[in-house]
């Protein structure tokens, strides 16, 4: 038997908002920074798909704008303003209805897709189990029946979540002549909660000033068998959970959960 929530209670005060100034700074900051999930895991499977994509979560467009230019039928959406903002000025004015400001915790698009992608640790933002599978099932009536649904979390690295990280500055750069930028981030666990919670810091130097953003950002981890009953649990199947590509299996080494997902065909 499924698992049904309501999602009536979800407010809006629980939305995920970029601050402006790590909007801005997006793309430059990832251009530069080396992740450990490759933005291929998505590409080649939108590159597969013969039809239409939700990209649930795409921010400054780093997935969207590049499939999107090869001719893609792809859609995106992100609840933060700011990021969509700067997507917005990658695009077209003729397609900017294909971007829209969103929550895929209670979405009602009146779409079904061939393939609901949400990237780069988007459902790790998800904090609560019933949002979770409400998640789940909204993304499942979004999608064509024989559809999939791939998302990804990182995994777990206990050493990090039981020592605290204390202002760990992991980027920067000269991004114009004279002008200067600086990350660093803080990090501290709710071992019975399973969230981190992570504090993140810009510093940026601007016609002589410097300036500084502070955001905090809770991020909710899962565990593997946790994962597989998540899906169990809601409307959609289950094909594999990998890691950090799909296809390939899960070691003591990988570093991400990829998991795929799919409507069933009846």
């Amino acid at each position: 038997m499924k698992c049904f929530y309501d999602i009536s209670n979800i407010k809006s005060d629980d939305i995920f908002e970029y601050p402006e100034a790590f909007a801005r700074f997006y793309d430059l900051i990832y251009e530069k920074i080396d992740t450990d999930l490759s933005k291929d895991v998505y590409l080649n499977e939108i590159r597969k798909t013969k039809g239409t994509i939700l990209d649930a979560g795409a921010g400054t467009g780093s997935i969207f704008i590049e499939v999107f230019k090869e001719g893609a039928d792809i859609y995106g959406l992100d609840v933060s303003k700011n990021m969509l903002d700067v997507l917005r000025k990658k695009l077209p004015g003729e397609h900017q209805n294909r971007i829209l400001l969103k929550d895929i915790r209670k979405m009602n698009l009146g779409m079904e897709f061939d393939l609901i992608i949400a990237p780069f640790r988007v459902f790790q933002h998800i904090l609560k189990t019933d949002e979770q599978i409400n998640t789940l099932n909204n993304i499942y009536h979004h999608l064509k029946p024989g559809g999939k649904f791939i998302f990804d979390v990182f995994i777990p690295d206990l050493n990090i979540l039981l020592n605290e990280i204390n202002d760990f500055t992991d980027f920067e750069f000269e991004y114009e002549k004279g002008e200067f930028i600086k990350r660093s981030f803080s990090s501290k666990c709710d071992l019975i909660n399973q969230i981190n919670n992570v504090e993140m810091k810009i510093q940026w130097t601007e016609k002589g000033k410097t300036n500084i953003e502070v955001w905090n950002v809770p991020m909710r981890y899962f565990f593997r068998y946790e994962l597989e009953n998540l899906i169990k649990c809601s409307d959609l199947d289950l094909i594999d959970i990998y890691g950090d590509c799909i296809g390939k299996s899960l070691t003591n080494n990988s570093k991400n959960f990829i998991v795929v997902s799919q409507r069933g065909l009846y």
